[in-house]
């Protein structure tokens, strides 16, 4: 696969996932929820300062420090990245490489620089809700590495379901079949990883090579050279 390809699969998902976010932040305030497809796909607007899918890591220090080695991960990705290519690996794991990579760094750019850009976005829980703007550079709710993560994809297949009676401890609680809101880097990465999973004995299949057995005729015809020689 082309590095150009590469490059234009990286940026297509960097553009699409950041184009998503700015709308969200500058059109939402904080828990503000948009149907768009029946009860089952839904934007909702929340941001989180830990990993994918609003895992959390810590407070402060976890913060940072989470958001440096995102951005070495991402450094050292451009360069295995490069490597993958050099090396000719197959195409599906480029592709699976490239989407983790692009995912990576688009919520390192949420951490690393949303602190900088935006106002505080606020929900209405005190009864005031506010939708973020831009704002010069600095002057946002953060520090540099300290951006929270805008998440907006809600698949809330099943909810306000209730667990059988007889399971134990959580028996009869309230629980929602997909209840994780995430962004599309964090599609990409899922996405990446999953397949690299299901297709790593594809992906990673070295060529052997084929050795043509010498026939007997062949190997009694060295033979004999070799004793005249």
């Amino acid at each position: 696969m082309k590095a150009r390809n590469v490059v234009l699969l990286i940026l297509a998902i960097i553009i699409a996932d950041q184009a998503l976010k700015f709308y969200i932040k500058l059109n939402f305030y904080a828990g503000d929820e948009h149907r768009i497809i029946g009860n089952w796909f839904k934007l909702h607007f929340v941001e989180n300062e830990g990993m994918a899918y609003g895992w959390k890591f810590g407070a402060s220090f976890g913060k940072i420090a989470l958001t440096l080695f995102r951005l070495v991960a991402v450094i050292w990705g451009s360069f295995l990245l490069k490597d993958f290519i050099n090396k000719k690996y197959s195409t599906g794991f480029i592709i699976c490489a490239a989407l983790i990579y692009a995912g990576a760094l688009g919520n390192l750019l949420d951490s690393m620089f949303y602190g900088l850009i935006f106002e505080e976005s606020k929900n209405t829980l005190y009864g005031v809700a506010n939708i973020a703007h831009l704002v010069p550079w600095g002057k946002g709710y953060a520090n540099f590495l300290h951006g929270k993560v805008v998440d907006m994809l809600y698949f809330p297949i099943i909810e306000n379901a209730h667990y059988p009676s007889w399971v134990p401890i959580i028996g009869g609680d309230e629980f929602t079949f997909f209840s994780f809101v995430f962004n599309i880097a964090d599609a990409s990465i899922s996405t990446g990883v999953i397949a690299l999973l299901i297709f790593q004995n594809k992906f990673l299949k070295h060529e052997t090579q084929i050795v043509e057995p010498i026939s007997l005729t062949t190997q009694a015809t060295e033979e004999s050279k070799e004793k005249i020689n």
